[in-house]
């Protein structure tokens, strides 16, 4: 199976627009932190999946500049532009990311990519408290999907929200489709107190405040040491804590 990395990514944000090319830390953005990671953490192939949109000319010229592979497709459409993507790069098996995640777990990455590699799963994912790390606010995981899956659910039903989120019709009918699930790291599980998928400007200050402490010290920072910050630090917590009540998914 030729397994590739789709990163989703717009400028288009409404609650933080372009948050992902804003400066994050030593000049970088979140993009750059994000595709920096996954080059140092695999040899497949990374395309940044975004629209056909003007609004996202900025982030395509951003990304070519830099030598990395861009798609345009649709705006509304996710679970197409996915499939799109994976077709025109030759890519069988996907291991699907979103592109406000800068703290991408890469031990994680990898554990998915060899289970990935050794499973005849529609769909793999991680599992915290129960639920798809995808329905959590940690922003820690990817998640993986074959391309024969993803156009099986996009002939199956017209649902706005499946063709918005890509894969939940997929999780949600283990009925009908293979599914796996890799547990999340016991020291996390329980934990309903860590956001940092950054949606917000609040979210992006948390975010950099973390990401700056801890990269004083070193860059490749464990999940375990991010936690550990986290958990020193009250206020930011409340703030996390007060944003998930927000935004429960």
């Amino acid at each position: 199976m030729n397994i590739g990395i789709i990163i989703q990514a717009r400028l288009g944000s409404t609650r933080l627009p372009r948050k992902i090319l804003l400066p994050f830390y030593a000049g970088q953005t979140i993009i750059d932190i994000l595709m920096d990671k996954l080059h140092q953490a695999t040899t497949s192939k990374v395309v940044v999946a975004t629209t056909t949109d003007t609004s996202n000319d900025l982030l395509v010229k951003y990304l070519q500049d830099k030598g990395e592979l861009v798609f345009r497709g649709s705006e509304n459409d996710v679970l197409d532009r996915f499939i799109n993507a994976a077709e025109e790069h030759q890519l069988d098996g996907i291991v699907r990311i979103c592109s406000d995640n800068p703290f991408i777990d890469t031990e994680g990455l990898g554990k998915l990519i060899e289970k990935a590699q050794n499973s005849k799963a529609d769909y793999i994912g991680f599992r915290i408290n129960g639920l798809p790390s995808i329905k959590t606010h940690f922003g820690f995981w990817g998640e993986f999907v074959t391309l024969e899956a993803l156009k099986k659910a996009a002939a199956s039903t017209d649902s706005a929200q499946a063709h918005e989120h890509v894969t939940i019709h997929i999780y949600s009918h283990p009925e009908e489709y293979q599914c796996e699930w890799i547990e999340c790291p016991d020291f996390i599980q329980g934990r309903n107190d860590i956001r940092l998928t950054v949606d917000t400007k609040e979210d992006f200050a948390n975010a950099q405040q973390v990401y700056s402490d801890l990269a004083k010290t070193h860059r490749d920072f464990s999940l375990k040491e991010i936690v550990s910050y986290i958990d020193q630090h009250e206020d930011l917590k409340s703030s996390m804590r007060r944003i998930i009540t927000q935004n429960t998914k």
